[in-house]
């Protein structure tokens, strides 16, 4: 009777996957709690949810593109892009913001477009579609700025890095936008057939197609999504920094592609959840914002970053062997 109401717990018990990325942050924020001064304060956990919303919207981009078992290799730039062109379409023609900001989304989602039509269409590599997306975006921010920064932006485009106060601590209305578009996520992955075509497209595409599901029509909604979210990242990018900046997003898809490992999501598609890579986002977070705290050189924080995704791999290629 004992062995089995012990077997019985386990079932119930979440995958170790699932468990990872809360375990990390549990350890991360007692380790630094203990080592350090001010960590445990609202004022700090509000400026790490501020400093990770930027990157933390684009990874649920990524989340979903990885769930069909690609990856995104152009978010960051695709990102960058945006910002230019929803601040430079505000100053340089005196189009208002919610235009301004609507027509850099449109970009940033015509790129998801491009990504998800060469992907279905031609079947290239997301990989190598990504990269050479990266490129091409990287180039059209630059070509477009002309290298310059834009520092002219309207009020209202910054609104979202105002903050407001909850016990006295100050909360950015930016990371409010960011949690609720993981939960509205989470919430469309989990509980509507759309959300769930996502997961069965990346865990079996052909038994998929079978059943009568418009695979390439679930992949490239799934690309265009992508870039509507990177678009969100882009304004939220400009409130954060007030500015637009061509030189933004060259190491944010990394960024995000660690937040989702860490969230837990299987590279090999199928398998993860998106409030997950919030928690991935945040262990990032939290390990940069400590080591900051402790005076540790900015170097090692990208080294312990670089063997935690190496970990979190290793765990999920031992999981599926396990599974098998």
């Amino acid at each position: 009777m004992r062995t089995s109401t012990v077997n019985t717990f386990k079932d119930k018990l979440p995958p170790i996957s699932q468990l990872g990325p809360f375990i990390a942050l549990a350890i991360a924020c007692l380790v630094f709690g203990l080592t350090t001064d001010n960590f445990f304060s609202g004022a700090n956990f509000s400026l790490i949810l501020q400093q990770v919303m930027v990157v933390g919207v684009i990874a649920i981009g990524q989340t979903l593109i990885i769930l069909t078992a690609g990856i995104d290799l152009s978010c960051g730039m695709v990102m960058a892009l945006g910002s230019i062109v929803m601040t430079k379409v505000a100053d340089d023609f005196g189009v208002p913001a919610p235009l301004a900001i609507l027509f850099g989304i449109t970009v940033t989602a015509a790129f998801g477009l491009v990504n998800g039509l060469l992907v279905t269409r031609i079947k290239l590599p997301p990989f190598i579609v990504t990269l050479g997306t990266f490129n091409i975006a990287f180039a059209i921010t630059q070509l477009y700025s002309k290298a310059q920064t834009v520092t002219s932006v309207p009020d209202s485009m910054t609104w979202l890095g105002n903050t407001f106060k909850i016990g006295g601590t100050s909360v950015a209305f930016g990371t409010v936008l960011m949690i609720a578009l993981y939960l509205v996520t989470w919430f469309w992955l989990r509980e509507t057939s759309s959300g769930r075509h996502v997961y069965a497209v990346g865990n079996n595409p052909e038994a998929t197609r079978l059943v009568g599901i418009p695979t390439d029509r679930v992949l490239v909604g799934v690309y265009v999504l992508a870039g509507v979210f990177y678009g969100i990242a882009s304004l939220l990018s400009v409130a954060r920094t007030g500015v637009g900046d061509p030189n933004a997003g060259q190491t944010e898809n990394l960024d995000a592609i660690t937040a989702v490992v860490l969230g837990g999501t299987s590279l090999f598609g199928g398998r993860g959840m998106v409030l997950g890579t919030l928690i991935g986002a945040i262990v990032v977070g939290v390990l940069r914002n400590g080591l900051t705290l402790m005076g540790v050189s900015s170097v090692y924080q990208v080294l312990i970053t670089g063997i935690l995704v190496i970990v979190a791999v290793t765990v999920d290629q031992l999981s599926r062997k396990g599974a098998r």
